[in-house]
C-alpha cells in the first residue's frame, strides 16, 4: 500500500496553468513522487526534466522562446525536478509562465537556498509555493493504521519518518548512514559560502547534543571555534537546506521573558542520531526528553504546514527559569502545550504566563494522548 501524501490534495487545488507551482524540502522525501502522480493525472504526456542531468541544465539555460515551445512539443504539464540545480532557472520559468499560456509549470527544489535566489523576484505574483517533509504521523496512521502505528513509536524517535526507512524495517541504520553522508556532507557542502567543511560538521553535532535547550551563538562560537558570524551563516545554511528549523522566543509584556534566545531542532528524529551516531532503542537512552520533544515539534511542524497553517509557533521561558515548551498563535489566540513522556508527570504553566496572556488552550501531551495531538488540523 503506498503512503498518500497530505500535500498532493492542496497541490491539486493550485493547478490553474498560469502559475508556478513551486515545492520545496529536502531530498529523499518523495517530492519527485508526489509531483509525478500529479502531472499524470493532469495530462498522461507530461514532461518530466531534471536539473540534475547537465545537458537538460543546458537545454533550460536557453531562453530562447522558440526554443523553449519546441523543445517542450504538445506537452501542456511540464515538471522540473531539482530546479536549483539550473542556474538563473527563474528567468527561464518567469518567460514560460509570460509567454506559453496553457502551460502547468510543476517545479521541486531540495534548497530554498539555492533556489530562492534564483525565483523569488522573477515570480514574484507568478507561484504558489509549499513545502514537504518527511512523512508525518497523520500520513504513517493513515498508511497502517492506528493499532499498527502507535506500537511504533519508539522507532519513529530513534529512526524518523523518512520515506525510505519506513518502507524497509531492518535496514534503517545503513539507509540513515548512507542518507545522511550523502545528503549532509555531500549536497549541503556544494553550496556557496561553506568554506570550512569541518567546521559544518561540527557545528552540526552540537546542535544535535543540544536539541530542545537554547541555543548561544556565542556557546557555539566557543564550541565549535569560529566566530559568531560564521555560526550565524552556516544555522542559517542548514535551515535553508531543510536540515534543522528555529523556533523563536514568545515574548510580549514580561520583562523576565527571554527575548533574543532560539531553540534549534531537526526537521527528522533518524538525521539527528544519524549525526551523533547513536541508534540505541529508548530504553536504554538518557536523550529520551530530546527525543519526545523533537519528534513532536517537528510532527506538529509537518501538520500545520500540511493544512496551510498561517499563525506563529513560539517557546516562553523567563529569568527565573519558567518556561513553556511549545506555543502556537493564531488569530490573536494563545495555545500553550508542555510535553513529557511519561503521563504520570506532572506539569504546571506558569501562573505569570495564565495572568498576562490568558491562553485559549493549556494542554500536557504525552506518549497516551500525543496521536490526538498530531492526527488531525485543529484550526
Amino acid at each position: 500500500m503506498q503512503i498518500k501524501r497530505i500535500l498532493k490534495e492542496e497541490l491539486a487545488k493550485r493547478v490553474d496553468r498560469k502559475k508556478a507551482i513551486i515545492l520545496l524540502g529536502p531530498r529523499q522525501v518523495g517530492k519527485t513522487t508526489l509531483v509525478r502522480e500529479l502531472a499524470l493525472e493532469l495530462d498522461k504526456e507530461f514532461l518530466l526534466l531534471s536539473g540534475d542531468e547537465i545537458q537538460t541544465a543546458e537545454f533550460l539555460l536557453n531562453t530562447n522562446l522558440d526554443f523553449l515551445k519546441s523543445f517542450f512539443g504538445k506537452s501542456k504539464v511540464i515538471v522540473i525536478d531539482e530546479a536549483q540545480r539550473i542556474p538563473n532557472i527563474g528567468l527561464t520559468l518567469k518567460l514560460i509562465i509570460d509567454n506559453l499560456s496553457g502551460i502547468q509549470l510543476i517545479v521541486t527544489g531540495s534548497s530554498s537556498l539555492e533556489l530562492a535566489s534564483s525565483v523569488h523576484e522573477p515570480l514574484t505574483g507568478r507561484k504558489w509555493e509549499y513545502q514537504m517533509f518527511p512523512i508525518s504521523w497523520q500520513e504513517f496512521v493513515s498508511w497502517q493504521g492506528l493499532a499498527k502505528a502507535l506500537p511504533k513509536l519508539e522507532n519513529l524517535l530513534v529512526f524518523g519518518s523518512y520515506p525510505e526507512i519506513l518502507t524497509n524495517a531492518g535496514q534503517e541504520i545503513p539507509l540513515l548512514q548512507n542518507l545522511s553522508s550523502s545528503y549532509l556532507y555531500k549536497d549541503l557542502l556544494n553550496f556557496q559560502g561553506i568554506r570550512r567543511p569541518e567546521l559544518l560538521q561540527k557545528l552540526l553535532q552540537a546542535l544535535a547534543w543540544q536539541v530542545g535547550s537554547e541555543v548561544s551563538f556565542n556557546e557555539l562560537s566557543r564550541t565549535i571555534q569560529a566566530d559568531k558570524a560564521t555560526v550565524s551563516n552556516y544555522l542559517d545554511m542548514l535551515e535553508k537546506a531543510f536540515i534543522v528549523f528555529r523556533l523563536n522566543p514568545f515574548s510580549r509584556n514580561l520583562r523576565s521573558e527571554i527575548s533574543s534566545s532560539r531553540k534549534v531542532f531537526f526537521i527528522d528524529n533518524g538525521m539527528r542520531n544519524s549525526i551523533i551516531g547513536n541508534y540505541s532503542a529508548i530504553i536504554n537512552r538518557n536523550d529520551v526528553g530530546q527525543l519526545w520533544e523533537n519528534f513532536l515539534i517537528s510532527e506538529r511542524q509537518k501538520l500545520l504546514s500540511n493544512h496551510g497553517f498561517y499563525g506563529k509557533t513560539y517557546f516562553w521561558r523567563t529569568n527565573r527559569g519558567q518556561e513553556i515548551d511549545y506555543i502556537e498563535e493564531i488569530n490573536g489566540k494563545v495555545h500553550a502545550f508542555e510535553f513529557k513522556w511519561n503521563p504520570k508527570s506532572k506539569s504546571k504553566f506558569p501562573k505569570s504566563f495564565i495572568e498576562t496572556y490568558q491562553p485559549t488552550l493549556t494542554q500536557t501531551i504525552h506518549k497516551e494522548n500525543f496521536w490526538q495531538w498530531l492526527g488531525t488540523y485543529p484550526y
